[in-house]
């Protein structure tokens, strides 16, 4: 892995919830992943910065309402994997 992935408590939380809703957590890890390795998401992801209160993260649409939401730390190979959810439950 080129990027150290820390997980947020908000994510463990969100990550939870999805599991017991029956979402596919399989589709979060495999992007997880991916991210750590250092490669880019294909277009169909939708990835893209955000503003507001959180300025400085990326946001990529796993389900059409499925979204995971992250930040890289290029300095320190760091990517901190900051929430998972719906639109309605993120913001």
């Amino acid at each position: 892995m080129k990027y150290k992935v820390l997980l947020t408590s908000k994510f463990k939380k969100d990550f939870k919830l999805l599991k017991k809703q029956g979402k596919n957590t399989d589709k979060i890890l495999a992007i997880i992943n991916k991210l750590a390795k250092g490669e880019f998401l294909d277009a169909k992801y939708k990835d893209h910065p955000l503003l507001g209160d959180y300025l400085g993260a990326r946001e990529c649409h796993i389900e059409p309402d499925l979204l995971l939401i992250y930040e890289k730390q290029e300095n320190i190979l760091i990517l901190n994997i900051l929430r998972a959810g719906s639109h309605s439950n993120l913001f």
